[in-house]
C-alpha cells in the first residue's frame, strides 16, 4: 500500500514537471521578448581596488562611501532641501564667497563649465579664452557651439599669462566674459589669479575661473579676488564620487544672466530654473526642474563637511607639503619636473617630463600591472609631453608619495628604453 502511494506520488511529480516545462515553452513561444538577457548582467559587478594617483578621480574615503549608501529620499522632500542648503553653505566656505547664487550642478565639471558659458553669454557676443592646456580649449569650443565670437590667447602647456597680456587682449576684443583655468591639470600649472578680476571689472567683463583640479589644494578667494563665476568638480581634492559640480555666480554675473535677450541654449542648465530648485531666487516654494542625484548630493555634502572640519588653510598646507615631498623624491630619481617654477606648480597634480628614452605608455602600463596604481600621460595638447601624478584630498599623504615613487622607480628599472 505504501509502495503504491510512493509510486503514484512519483508519477504525479513527473507529470507536474512535464506540465511546467510545457507551460514554460508555451510562454516563450508567446513572448514578445526576442533578445535574451545578456550573460554579463547575470554576473555580479566587480570593481578592482586600485590606487588612483592620477589627475582624478581620486580614491574616496570610507566615510563618504558610507553616506552614498544611505536610503534614498525624494529629490523634492524637505529633508533634501535642507541637505542642499548645507551643500550651498559648504561651497560658500570652500570658494570663500558670500554669493547667494551658489549651487551644485547635477553632472561633472563639464556641466558647470557649460552652465557658466550658456547662462552669461548670448550668440554673437565676444568671449576671450586663455588656453594653456585642454580646459581652455574645451571652453572655447563650448562658447563657439552656442554662437559666441571666441577669441583665443594661446600658450604651450605649462605657459602662463601676465596680467599685462590679459589686459591688452581684453582691451582689444572687448569680451563679455574672460575665462582662465586656475588649476590646469593637463600641464600641472597653478595659474596666478591676483589682479585679473580687477582688470575685468575695469573693462566691464565677467571673470570665469575653473578650479576643478585646484579647489581644496591651492588657495582661491572668490570674493577677495573679484572672481565673478567660479566652478569646480567633486572628484578631485573634494574626494566625492564624480557627478556633482559646485558653481557660484556673484551679483555682476547674475545681472548679466537674468537680463538676457534670449533664453540659454540648454533647458537643463538654465539658471532661471536651477536657482529656484536650489532656493536661491527668493521665491517661497521650489518647483520641480529635474531629478537631482540624491546619493551624489549626500556624498558631496559629506566631502564638504570633511573639508570644513579640516579647514581650508590646513588642506592647502598639507597639499603643499606632500607635493614638496614628492618633488624631492622625483628629483632623487633623476626625473625632470615639467613646470620649472616651483610656485606655479599645481599641488594636487604633479607633471614630469617623460624620461628620456622611455615609452610613457609602457611605463604607465607597467605601473598599473605590477602596482595596481593609476598614473596618467598628458591630455589634449600635453599628450606626449608629460606624465601626471595626482595626490589630492584623501590620497594626499607622504606614504602615498612613497608608493608612487617606488612604483615609478620600479618601472624605470624594468621597462626597456625605446630610444637610444
Amino acid at each position: 500500500m505504501q509502495r503504491a502511494l510512493f509510486s503514484r506520488s512519483a508519477l504525479l511529480a513527473q507529470q507536474t514537471a512535464k506540465n511546467a516545462l510545457l507551460l514554460q515553452r508555451l510562454d516563450r513561444s508567446m513572448s514578445s521578448v526576442t533578445i535574451p538577457p545578456p550573460a554579463c548582467m547575470l554576473r555580479p559587478l566587480e570593481a578592482p581596488l586600485r590606487y588612483l594617483f592620477g589627475p582624478g578621480p581620486s580614491n574616496v574615503p570610507p566615510r563618504i562611501l558610507a553616506v552614498g549608501a544611505k536610503p534614498i529620499i525624494g529629490h523634492m522632500h524637505q529633508e533634501m532641501f535642507e541637505i542642499m542648503n548645507d551643500i550651498k553653505r559648504g561651497i560658500q566656505y570652500a570658494f570663500q564667497t558670500e554669493n547667494n547664487m551658489t549651487i551644485s550642478m547635477s553632472g561633472s565639471g563639464h556641466a558647470a563649465m557649460e552652465c557658466a558659458v550658456f547662462n552669461v553669454v548670448e550668440p554673437g557676443e565676444s568671449v576671450l579664452v586663455a588656453i594653456n592646456g585642454i580646459w581652455g580649449e574645451r571652453v572655447a569650443e563650448i562658447a563657439e557651439r552656442m554662437g559666441a565670437n571666441v577669441h583665443r590667447m594661446v600658450k604651450t602647456p605649462g605657459g602662463y599669462f601676465s596680467n599685462k597680456e590679459i589686459e591688452q587682449a581684453i582691451a582689444k576684443h572687448k569680451p563679455v566674459l574672460f575665462f582662465l583655468t586656475h588649476g590646469e591639470s593637463s600641464a600641472g600649472l597653478c595659474h596666478p589669479v591676483d589682479g585679473i578680476g580687477d582688470i575685468c571689472r575695469k573693462h566691464n567683463c565677467l571673470f570665469l575661473v575653473d578650479t576643478v583640479a585646484s579647489l581644496g589644494a591651492a588657495p582661491i578667494f572668490m570674493d577677495k579676488q573679484n572672481i565673478d563665476i567660479l566652478y569646480t568638480g567633486s572628484q578631485k581634492a573634494l574626494n566625492a564620487p564624480p557627478g556633482t559640480a559646485p558653481i557660484s555666480f556673484n551679483d555682476r554675473a547674475c545681472h548679466k544672466m537674468f537680463n538676457r535677450k534670449t533664453k540659454p541654449v540648454s533647458y537643463l542648465l538654465d539658471m532661471t530654473h536651477l536657482s529656484n530648485y536650489w532656493g536661491c531666487d527668493g521665491k517661497p516654494a521650489r518647483a520641480y526642474h529635474h531629478t537631482g542625484p540624491v546619493s551624489g548630493f549626500f556624498a558631496l555634502r559629506e566631502s564638504l563637511s570633511i573639508l570644513a572640519e579640516k579647514g581650508l588653510e590646513e588642506s592647502w598646507k598639507k597639499h603643499k607639503e606632500v607635493a614638496g615631498y614628492l618633488y624631492r623624491g622625483l628629483e632623487d630619481l633623476g626625473v625632470k619636473l615639467f613646470i620649472p617654477e616651483r610656485e606655479l606648480r599645481l599641488p594636487s597634480v604633479t607633471t614630469i617630463a617623460i624620461p628620456d628614452g622611455y615609452d610613457w605608455r609602457e611605463l604607465l602600463a607597467y605601473i598599473m600591472k605590477h602596482h595596481h596604481m593609476e598614473m596618467t600621460g598628458g591630455l589634449g595638447p600635453s599628450i606626449g609631453m608629460v606624465m601626471r601624478i595626482g595626490l589630492m584630498g584623501y590620497n594626499c599623504e607622504k606614504t602615498n608619495a612613497d608608493m608612487a615613487l617606488n612604483a615609478l622607480a620600479d618601472a624605470l628599472k624594468n621597462c626597456k628604453k625605446s630610444k637610444a
